[in-house]
């Protein structure tokens, strides 16, 4: 495993709209410990240790996340990271990141968690007004104000090297420059761009009947502008050019390398990634406990073996399609349909598809370019 996400905490102090933890079908959460127990945490990393002297792992990355993970609280989190960098072999460097929606980001816990190495990513959807329409507090206020005032304080000099990036969920019928400029003005090192998690059975919100490929519209548009100004880096965008030019994707979102995320949840469950409670109860399960079994049992597990097969795992209508190789069938939790399970396509098929061939067309249409100059130069 390469990432392993710890659920230091359970709960959120928001009640964003299209969260898949709290908002879709799996409701796990509610049978869970608010704040993950210290037997576990204790139990967590030191497996972590365990595994990583095992695999002579030269480097692991732990995503400190919830729920709300700095509702875990500061001294906490200081005692859970310094028993981890502890627990692995010295050769093992250990980047520890926290996904937060930096309502509680102050001043005051940045310096104090400082010393612990940890990189925070904030997610924030964009303008104010789209992101306080589903990114709001229990009283239904918007967050925008609270994110923004944790983002300008990573910004500064002294807190720059703890500034990991944004996450912002694509909202299609949105202005996509608007949001794409609210989140330059952040000056954020990567910004990563999520589709919301949806299916065949619960499909996305698209802003109209006609509008087919609204989140290919958006996200070309975004796209358009970034590779003509490159002022910040974005995953999905750098993982297409990767992949149309014979190399990996370093994203779940789209590609067919194998899955590389375990989760850890608050009451010690070892399951597969979290995306997956979007599909249905229980999607993430593997029946495994960190305090009595090790991380690599979850190899075994059925569900953790088919997102390993790659092509092997594509449907017939995926593999006969000719950007397989960069879409990879998108991601795996979008691939769910009741009664076939997750051989289907992506219900963000002709999103992808459209997103993929522009991008090609944009980088063949460069390198003919630069050939006739070099024909041209010569």
């Amino acid at each position: 495993m390469h990432d392993i996400v710890l659920k230091i905490h359970q709960r959120c102090n928001l009640a964003c709209d299209y969260c898949y933890v709290y908002e879709t079908v799996d409701q796990s959460w509610r049978d869970r410990p608010a704040a993950m127990p210290q037997d576990v945490w204790e139990a967590a990393v030191d497996a972590i240790g365990r595994h990583a002297a095992a695999h002579g792992s030269r480097g692991v990355r732990v995503i400190l996340h919830g729920g709300e993970p700095l509702l875990f609280g500061t001294e906490r989190i200081g005692a859970l990271t310094t028993r981890l960098r502890g627990a692995v072999p010295d050769t093992c460097a250990v980047e520890v990141g926290m996904q937060t929606n930096g309502v509680l980001l102050t001043e005051r816990r940045l310096d104090a968690l400082r010393p612990h190495g940890i990189a925070f990513g904030v997610s924030i959807d964009g303008v104010p007004e789209v992101h306080d329409a589903h990114r709001v507090t229990r009283s239904g206020r918007g967050s925008f104000a609270a994110a923004a005032r944790a983002l300008d304080l990573l910004r500064r000099p002294e807190h720059r090297a703890s500034y990991a990036g944004i996450l912002c969920t694509v909202s299609a019928g949105t202005d996509p420059i608007a949001c794409y400029e609210q989140l330059l003005a952040f000056d954020p090192p990567t910004v990563d761009l999520l589709l919301p998690h949806a299916n065949w059975q619960h499909p996305p919100q698209r802003p109209h009947d006609d509008a087919r490929t609204a989140y290919a519209d958006w996200l070309i548009a975004v796209f358009d502008r970034w590779y003509s100004g490159g002022e910040t880096r974005i995953r999905l965008f750098e993982d297409v050019i990767s992949l149309l030019l014979g190399g990996g994707s370093r994203s779940e979102q789209i590609g067919l390398s194998p899955a590389a995320v375990v989760v850890i949840e608050s009451d010690g469950a070892i399951e597969q990634v979290d995306a997956l409670k979007s599909a249905y109860p229980g999607a993430c399960a593997t029946g495994l406990d960190i305090r009595h079994d090790e991380l690599d049992r979850v190899l075994d597990d059925p569900g953790v073996i088919a997102r390993q097969l790659g092509l092997a795992a594509l449907s017939d209508t995926c593999r006969a399609c000719p950007v397989h190789p960069v879409c990879g069938a998108g991601h795996y939790a979008h691939r769910f349909r009741p009664g076939q399970g997750f051989h289907n396509p992506s219900v963000y098929c002709a999103d992808l598809r459209k997103l993929i061939e522009h991008v090609h067309g944009r980088l063949s249409e460069d390198v003919r370019r630069r050939v006739a100059g070099q024909v041209t130069g010569a």
